[in-house]
């Protein structure tokens, strides 16, 4: 009895407070025997809720194609195949929406449910609060280049209405090429810290996926989501990934790059085209891309970004080394007026590597001697440009 009643003291201080009002020890025990009981039986449904929910069937994810009555509709799989499938009574009929994702059950393929749509899951959408702190002061020399980029992407989402007077329609995509380091994607970045519109970036290789069709979906759930959160960029980075000529492809892979090339191409143009809605392609090997995404009403300017003059690189050299505590015999003019061509992140790889050699000397004046041998470390080895770059 001295065990019970030390076990009651211990779990239940409801029993605690009626023991010391309380001399019955028999009524002690009722009261304590029936809140176990209670506990006992709020554990059994939440051990039975979780049986049955491991016990029950899973059901399985298609595509809604075509609704044909209130009763019947066809489902599409993701194996290819279209179903003809029964809508239970449970269902709202008139929130059922084309090309949407539906709950079928696993065994007799009625369609029990009708999910949310999850077209922008995979998409990485850069807020406002997250867009990089670029400008376009902070870029050296590419005037031209940020002239043309301005005026086809920041322009028109700007002062959409100055093209409406005109009578003319708003460039609709724009593509950077040129050599690697040449500032192609800093001057995105300055971009989209400029505007106000979402930033949506993504990789040509990202749309190569594991399963048929996941690839072309994936198209169409980027240019959803630009429209849903319109005005909107994208910008697709490596975009000779998916973009290169097409040929007569002999296998299963290679189709399916071609068959994400025609989705983007449909997407670009097609018949619900948005005006608020710009792309930006960037690439090294303009020469491989297809014709098709060349041509005018998909790329409308095509922004060359060449290995920069003495007169770039000068200004260059002048905006990196502008924060940086040089020495007075630090000459900037005995670099610039080297023969090698220097892109712009090389440029960059110097002065950073110039600091890095005074750190290495515990000094906190970068000198010449330093430049000289941060020049020779990121020069002696150049990276080889292609002839049609030079």
């Amino acid at each position: 009895m001295n065990v019970i009643i030390s076990k009651i003291y211990q779990k239940n201080l409801t029993s605690i407070i009626k023991l010391k009002s309380s001399k019955n020890v028999v009524e002690i025990l009722r009261i304590f025997f029936e809140e176990e009981i209670e506990s006992l039986k709020k554990q059994l449904v939440i051990f039975q809720n979780e049986i049955s929910r491991f016990q029950s069937v899973p059901l399985i994810i298609g595509q809604l194609v075509e609704k044909l009555d209130k009763n019947f509709c066809i489902i599409g799989s993701t194996t290819g195949n279209n179903y003809l499938v029964r809508i239970i009574s449970t269902i709202d009929y008139d929130k059922l929406k084309l090309n949407s994702p539906v709950a079928l059950h696993r065994n007799s393929n009625a369609l029990v449910n009708f999910l949310d749509d999850e077209g922008d899951s995979g998409i990485n959408i850069i807020l406002p609060i997250e867009k990089p702190k670029v400008k376009y002061t902070e870029i050296g020399g590419l005037e031209k280049q940020k002239e043309e980029i301005r005026e086809t992407i920041e322009l028109p989402l700007i002062n959409q209405k100055l093209y409406e007077e005109i009578g003319i329609d708003p460039p609709n995509g724009v593509l950077l090429y040129g050599p690697p380091g040449t500032g192609k994607t800093m001057l995105v970045k300055a971009i989209a810290a400029k505007t106000a519109a979402a930033f949506i970036k993504a990789v040509g290789s990202e749309f190569v996926q594991k399963y048929l069709g996941d690839g072309p979906k994936l198209v169409r759930d980027l240019f959803k989501t630009a429209k849903k959160y319109a005005p909107s960029i994208i910008f697709i980075d490596e975009i000779d990934a998916i973009a290169t000529r097409r040929f007569d492809a002999q296998t299963g892979a290679d189709r399916e790059v071609q068959r994400i090339l025609i989705e983007f191409l449909s997407q670009m143009d097609g018949f619900e085209k948005n005006l608020n809605v710009k792309i930006i392609m960037c690439t090294n090997r303009i020469d491989t891309l297809d014709p098709a995404i060349l041509r005018p009403g998909r790329i409308d300017r095509k922004i060359e970004f060449p290995l920069p003059t003495i007169q770039e690189k000068r200004f260059m050299f002048q905006t990196l080394t502008s924060s940086m505590n040089l020495s007075r015999e630090v000459d900037m003019e005995y670099f610039i007026s080297k023969k090698e061509k220097l892109s712009g992140a090389v440029i960059a790889a110097i002065c950073q590597e110039a600091g890095i050699q005074a750190i290495r000397k515990n000094r906190y004046i970068i000198t010449q001697d330093d430049f000289l041998i941060s020049y020779k470390l990121n020069v002696g080895f150049p990276i080889q440009i292609p002839d049609f770059y030079i």
